[in-house]
C-alpha cells in the first residue's frame, strides 16, 4: 500500500468531522459513560466523551463507519481529552492508557474493514492529541501574570503517555490539534520525538492550530506565520488550522500557510460560527461552497470538518475534493 505522503501528492485527502456532534445525537446518560468498569466511580462522568471508547464502543465504531462511508480517508481517534491532565477533572488519570489504546484500536478496525472493501481508497487513523485544558504560556490568574497552571515537563510526560498508547493501539499518524498555545504544541512534539527514538520507529505527524478570533492570532498571541515558524523545525507531514472559525473566516490564514509552509497544508473548520445557543447552523451545501474556494485556490492537501460537522458535511466536502488537484509542495518558496 502507498504511504499517506505519496497519496497526498496525488489527491486531496478528507479528514472526518466532529465526534462530539455525533455523540450528542445519542442523548446518552450517566450510565452510558460509566458502563461496568466505572459503575462505582465516585465522581460524575457524563460528558466525558472519550470514555465511550471503553463503555460504548459500539457508538464510536458506528461514528467512524459513518464518516468513512461519507468519503473520509482519515478518522480521528476519540481521544481529544485523553491525557492525565484533562482526565484529572474526572479523577480518571489511571484510565488514560486504555482510553487511547482502545480508541485507536476501534478506529483502526473500522479503517481496515473499509480498506479491505475498497483497496484503491485506503483509510487511515489519526491519533487525536488535544491541547489539554491548561496553557503553558498564559497565567489563568489575572492578579499573578507570572503564574502557570502547568509546566513544559509535565506536558511532555502526559503527551508521551498518550502518544505511546495511540501508537500501540494502531494509529497510522498523530494529530496534534486545536493548538491554542504553541508552547503546549512544542511539548507534544518534544514528547513525540522522544517516543519515536525509544520505539525505533516514526509515524507521520500533523499539527493543526486554532485562530481564536478576528485578530488572526492564537490564544497565546501568535500570528499564523509565527505559529508556523515556531514549529517548522519538526519534520511534520502537515500543518494546518481547525476549529474556532468557519471556512470563510479561515481562508486568509490558510493563504499564509500555503505561501510559507514547506509541509502539506490541512484545514478542518467549524460548520460556520455558533449561534446564540452555541449551535452550528451551516448546512453541508453552504460549508462545501465556502471550502470550494480553498480548492480553487490550491490552498490545501487535507480537508475535513470540526465542530458542528456531520457525515453529511463530510460527504459534501469529499464530493468536491474529488474534482480538484492537491496543493503542490514544489510551488512553495524556500
Amino acid at each position: 500500500m502507498e504511504s499517506i505522503e505519496e497519496i497526498l501528492k496525488e489527491r486531496i485527502l478528507v479528514l472526518d468531522g466532529a465526534m462530539g456532534t455525533m455523540i450528542q445525537r445519542h442523548k446518552l446518560e450517566e450510565a452510558d459513560f460509566r458502563g461496568e468498569r466505572f459503575k462505582d466511580h465516585g465522581h460524575p462522568l457524563k460528558g466525558n466523551n472519550d470514555l465511550l471508547s471503553i463503555t460504548r464502543p459500539d457508538i464510536i465504531k458506528d461514528i467512524h463507519a459513518a464518516y468513512f462511508e461519507a468519503g473520509a480517508d482519515i478518522a480521528e481517534t476519540n481521544t481529544f481529552s485523553s491525557t492525565t491532565i484533562a482526565q484529572a477533572d474526572y479523577h480518571l488519570e489511571e484510565a488514560v492508557y486504555d482510553l487511547n489504546f482502545q480508541s485507536a484500536k476501534i478506529a483502526k478496525e473500522v479503517a481496515d474493514d473499509f480498506t479491505a472493501r475498497e483497496p484503491d481508497k485506503p483509510r487511515f487513523v489519526a491519533g487525536s492529541i488535544g491541547p489539554t485544558n491548561r496553557t503553558a504560556s498564559i497565567s489563568p490568574d489575572v492578579n499573578n501574570p507570572g503564574f502557570r497552571a502547568i509546566g513544559f515537563d509535565e506536558l511532555v510526560v502526559a503527551y508521551k503517555q498518550q502518544a505511546k498508547a495511540l501508537m500501540d493501539g494502531g494509529a497510522d499518524l498523530l494529530l496534534v490539534e486545536t493548538v491554542f498555545d504553541t508552547l503546549n504544541a512544542k511539548a507534544a512534539l518534544y514528547a513525540i520525538d522522544e517516543l519515536f527514538e525509544e520505539e525505533g520507529r516514526r509515524i507521520p505527524v500533523m499539527v493543526s492550530g486554532t485562530i481564536t478570533d478576528a485578530s488572526g492570532r492564537t490564544l497565546s498571541g501568535q500570528t499564523t506565520n509565527a505559529f508556523l515558524i515556531s514549529l517548522e523545525h519538526f519534520p511534520l507531514m502537515s500543518i494546518g488550522l481547525n476549529c474556532a472559525l468557519g471556512a470563510k473566516e479561515l481562508r486568509p490564514y490558510l493563504q499564509v500557510l500555503d505561501r510559507e509552509s514547506h509541509f502539506f497544508v490541512s484545514a478542518h473548520p467549524n460548520a460556520g460560527l455558533p449561534n446564540e445557543f452555541g449551535q452550528y447552523d451551516q448546512t453541508p451545501g453552504d460549508m462545501a461552497s465556502q471550502i470550494e474556494v480553498f480548492l480553487q485556490e490550491d490552498l490545501i492537501n487535507i480537508v475535513g470538518g470540526c465542530c458542528g460537522t456531520t457525515p453529511e458535511h463530510i460527504r459534501a466536502i469529499a464530493d468536491l475534493a474529488e474534482k480538484y488537484q492537491p496543493r503542490k509542495l514544489e510551488l512553495v518558496a524556500g
